[in-house]
């Protein structure tokens, strides 16, 4: 392909613009403004209607094409004539010859924000309908006008609509920089577009992503910096429709963080796995749980919760399974806490966490669906790590006794609980569990025998901070998010007084393990399903 060398001018002064818009917020407005400026303005179907309606002269592109549209509007803009007063490079003498020849006029602006396919996958449209929002002579166009940004001003949402008419204002017109920040800004768009279009088809294959991984999304806040304040960060939603931090109205409180973000998301997911229980409740530090609890009441549960480890819940994020009341956020404002998130607030709890102007107070309408599909993405040097969503759950019928002595009804459900918990925890993880609330947490070790061990030494530290005798594993269960690979590991659970151990089972040396439990008296079950959380 031949590289032009035509210089690129730094301001244009538009004659012609093409808009076509299925959003047509300010659309009469910013017309009427080009038109004022001597501009031609050129449209289609719905946007040509608004226009004509509103009084601004229009000249309808099927006219200019000699070709009308057809096939329900599905071609009405694929024409040499379009793209070719799109693509023409003005001072390129052969591009110019073709335009005399053919008689094509150049576009200086294009105008065109695409079908609305992702609202429309967000209602829940059926298929056919689906098929029909998918956007294809829009994304042509936009391509088109971005490349040429030497010589033609692309613009896909009505935000920028000032920008431009700023600049028409201004003497020689349109400068270069702008041309090419909306181009970029352009060619972002249809691969976000391109990207929810292939997450749909992909959903509806199955949900695996294939030889091709498209990912986009729309920025939702640019944040004060990343996970340090030498990091800049940005925060994007995507299509997917999960009630969460992402989909989650801010009542109060100053912006979120970079960090904020990450761990109120971690707390929000760890709480929907309990939306079967009366009440729960979790406290997360640097994304991994300081306290988890069930209740009779959000205030129960937040209390039980906070005792597992208050010195870590300080500054830490809250996370409610129900509507938080004025009880619960009476007793969490107690506390120097970052986040709330719950899927509700009464008017009264609204009110008492206001108290606390910079404390966040976070609604989403509802939980997550712990078994839901979904993807899991992270960026590594030079490439992209996707898997599908942890959305494993153990039952009490998918358990395997594998020790002499069952575990009683009690034990058995909190077995349960603190399984489910020490899937949200950092591996190597353990989790010490009584009664519905966790006793003690060690996240993220190397070895799993080191997790036993700091949890069971969280554990002696809450319970000094509570005043409490004795040590609160004694009589607790201890969840591992995966196999004991030695005996060492299940002996210091004993050492801490555990009187029952879930774990996936799988070593080599299961037959260790189950044997060091059995002397001990303890009751051990196997899942046969493990949770790593890296």
């Amino acid at each position: 392909m031949k590289v032009s060398t035509a210089e690129t001018p730094d301001r244009i002064v538009p004659k012609r613009a093409l808009l076509s818009v299925s959003d047509k917020t300010g659309l009469v407005d910013f017309a009427r403004a080009l038109s004022a400026a001597g501009v031609e303005i050129l449209t289609t179907g719905g946007s040509k209607a608004e226009l004509e309606a509103a009084g601004v002269p229009v000249i309808e592109v099927a006219s200019v094409t000699d070709f009308p549209e057809i096939m329900d509007g599905r071609v009405k803009t694929l024409h040499p004539k379009i793209h070719g007063g799109l693509l023409a490079v003005r001072g390129e003498p052969s591009h110019a010859a073709a335009m005399d020849e053919h008689g094509i006029a150049g576009i200086d602006i294009l105008c065109v924000n695409l079908y609305p396919f992702e609202q429309t996958v967000a209602r829940g449209a059926g298929a056919a309908e689906t098929v029909e929002n998918i956007d294809i002579g829009g994304p042509a166009m936009i391509r088109a006008a971005a490349k040429n940004h030497g010589y033609v001003t692309v613009l896909v949402e009505p935000a920028d609509y000032g920008d431009v008419l700023a600049a028409i204002a201004e003497p020689g017109g349109i400068p270069f920089a702008l041309r090419r920040r909306l181009a970029a800004k352009a060619f972002s768009r249809t691969a976000a577009y391109d990207a929810a279009v292939s997450a749909w088809f992909t959903a509806d294959a199955g949900g695996e992503s294939g030889d091709f991984f498209a990912a986009g999304g729309r920025l939702a806040e640019a944040l004060r910096y990343g996970e340090n304040p030498h990091q800049w960060a940005r925060f994007y939603r995507t299509t997917e429709q999960r009630s969460g931090v992402a989909t989650a109205r801010q009542l109060q409180g100053k912006a979120l963080s970079y960090n904020n973000i990450n761990d109120t998301d971690a707390a929000f997911e760890l709480v929907s796995e309990f939306g079967d229980a009366a009440a729960a409740v979790a406290i997360i530090k640097h994304a991994n749980p300081c306290g988890v609890a069930t209740g009779a009441s959000l205030a129960e549960a937040y209390a039980k919760a906070l005792a597992c480890d208050p010195v870590s819940a300080f500054g830490g994020i809250v996370a409610l399974s129900g509507e938080l009341d004025a009880e619960a956020a009476a007793k969490i404002v107690e506390v120097f806490t970052e986040v709330i998130i719950a899927p509700s607030a009464s008017d009264e709890a609204a009110a008492i966490v206001a108290s606390k102007k910079n404390l966040r107070l976070l609604v989403t309408g509802g939980l997550a669906d712990p078994a839901a599909a979904g993807l899991a993405v992270r960026s590594v040097a030079g490439g992209l790590l996707v898997q599908s969503r942890d959305n494993g759950r153990v039952t009490a019928g998918d358990l395997r006794v594998v020790t002499k002595r069952a575990p009683t009804p009690a034990e058995l459900a909190d077995l349960l609980f603190a399984f489910r918990v020490a899937k949200h925890v950092k591996s190597n993880a353990i989790v010490y569990a009584k009664d519905g609330a966790t006793v003690g947490i060690g996240a993220g070790q190397m070895s799993r025998v080191d997790s036993s061990r700091i949890a069971a030494r969280k554990a002696e530290d809450a319970a000094a901070a509570a005043r409490v005798s004795g040590r609160l594993t004694e009589g607790a269960v201890v969840a591992s998010d995966a196999f004991f690979p030695f005996a060492d590991g299940l002996e210091a659970a004993v050492a801490a007084g555990a009187t029952a151990v879930i774990q996936p089972g799988g070593s080599m040396r299961d037959d260790e393990v189950i044997a060091a439990a059995d002397a001990a008296g303890l009751a051990m079950v196997f899942t046969g399903m493990r949770h790593f959380r890296h």
